[in-house]
């Protein structure tokens, strides 16, 4: 009897990968479990949304090792140039394979180029997640199956548009298009001693985090309750350390959530054990022995073992504006193309702004590289359309969704306000702008 290949199915929001084969045994679904046999309240491990949510994902092959384009490397013919091997850079990195076997492609990154999925970040500590359980390809093995110069371990350090050429620790690279995806760092408050807090933005911050917690419960306090703030606030908590939430608003996700919504997440954390303290600024923070004291303006000093920063991101804008490109916020693209000002020279994903706004989602990043792709190639219906992404909060204790970006100055309406779950929506005339699920149904 034959048997039918194991299959995979992707996530549309975070983009976490479902396979059959090994299953989710901490959702209940043992190794070989096939996506039709999944129960439909089954929701996925890392953002909780629906089985409705994933399609059928078919993996590039494995079998790249020699290829045209590195052919194309040896004779020293321009490749497309990316910085950045994050989610963005090896995204576009593989939609310029599939269009083009043959082009040159070199990828220039300051870490490994180790391909992981960074939304994970915010909540592995209490799956017992370690760095090499994220880690879904080292940068070695993605550069080979997709014919990809890697050159890790390596800034870029100047770029002149004019002659086409990024200077980098390692020489000077003449590109035939440049794309700019090297992201957005922790924005730190001056309050902040970059020494004594914890940014878990990259694998090396979580490395770090999770070696200083591994023996045993600690004090952590978690500064920013933003989304990641709440997930990791969530997450630590779940791990059965003691977390304190500071934020200078009065709730979690102040600028992000109605009323209604604000309260409940507040409440779920402080159910979980969370000490949340809003409207608090953090003076200075000092190390004592293997403490850390916190001082604040309204609740004196907090001692603690650990602190982590939440406090949002900023695009580090030293190389765009050294060459000249517009920036605001972000390196300004064009919405279509995702061409930045200067020609043959593009960017997406964390480190661009659209109309002055910054697009720091996981959703769009796949769309962003087929733009570019197509932009590049010359291949035609390949435009770049921006829509608003679906916001999911990864608190897997209280799901948190929110559809369109809505309007500060429209009501919401309550549909649902049930004990665990509520469902508010808010409309324009007779449509619907936006809608917001929080908890389970």
């Amino acid at each position: 009897m034959t048997t039918r290949p194991w299959k995979q199915y992707i996530c549309l929001a975070c983009g976490l990968i479902y396979d059959e084969e090994k299953g989710d045994p901490d959702g209940g679904l043992p190794p070989g479990t096939r996506f039709e046999d999944i129960p439909e309240d089954w929701e996925c491990p890392l953002c909780g949304v629906g089985k409705a949510d994933f399609e059928p994902y078919e993996p590039p092959p494995h079998s790249v090792v020699e290829t045209p384009a590195t052919a194309h490397h040896q004779n020293d013919e321009e490749p497309v140039v990316i910085v950045g091997a994050g989610i963005a850079g090896w995204s576009v990195a593989q939609a310029l394979r599939g269009l083009d076997p043959a082009l040159p492609i070199a990828l220039v990154t300051a870490c490994d180029g180790h391909r992981y999925h960074k939304p994970e970040l915010s909540v592995a500590l209490s799956r017992d997640a370690g760095p090499e359980d994220l880690v879904q390809q080292t940068g070695t093995d993605a550069a080979r199956r997709l014919g990809v110069r890697l050159l890790s371990q390596t800034y870029a350090v100047g770029l002149s548009t004019d002659s086409r050429q990024l200077r980098t620790t390692r020489g000077t690279l003449r590109y035939r298009a440049l794309i700019l995806a090297h992201g957005a760092h922790p924005l730190l408050p001056p309050a902040l001693p970059p020494e004594l807090c914890w940014r878990v933005n990259h694998l090396d911050g979580f490395r770090g985090l999770r070696r200083a917690l591994a023996d045993g419960p600690r004090r952590v306090a978690v500064v920013g309750a933003g989304m990641i703030g709440c997930e990791l606030a969530e997450d630590l908590s779940a791990s059965g350390h003691r977390v304190t939430l500071i934020d200078r608003q009065s709730t979690p996700l102040e600028a992000l959530l109605p009323e209604p919504a604000r309260q409940r997440l507040r409440r779920h954390l402080e159910a979980l054990g969370v000490t949340f303290l809003g409207t608090t600024e953090i003076t200075a923070i000092n190390a004592m022995g293997q403490s850390k004291h916190i001082t604040t303006n309204r609740h004196g000093l907090i001692e603690v073992d650990q602190v982590v920063v939440a406090t949002g991101l900023v695009t580090n804008g030293r190389l765009a504006r050294q060459a000249g490109l517009a920036f605001e916020n972000g390196i300004v693209v064009n919405p279509r193309t995702l061409a930045t000002s200067a020609d043959h020279v593009y960017a997406l994903g964390d480190c661009i702004s659209l109309s002055g706004t910054p697009c720091r989602f996981i959703e769009p990043i796949a769309h962003q590289a087929r733009g570019i792709a197509h932009a590049i190639t010359g291949s035609s219906g390949g435009d770049y359309q921006h829509r608003d992404p679906v916001i999911r909060l990864k608190t897997r204790r209280l799901p948190i969704v929110l559809r369109g970006c809505g309007d500060v100055a429209l009501p919401w309406r309550t549909l649902v306000d049930e004990p665990d779950y509520l469902h508010l929506e808010q409309r324009r005339g007779d449509q619907v702008i936006a809608s917001l699920s929080v908890g389970h149904r």
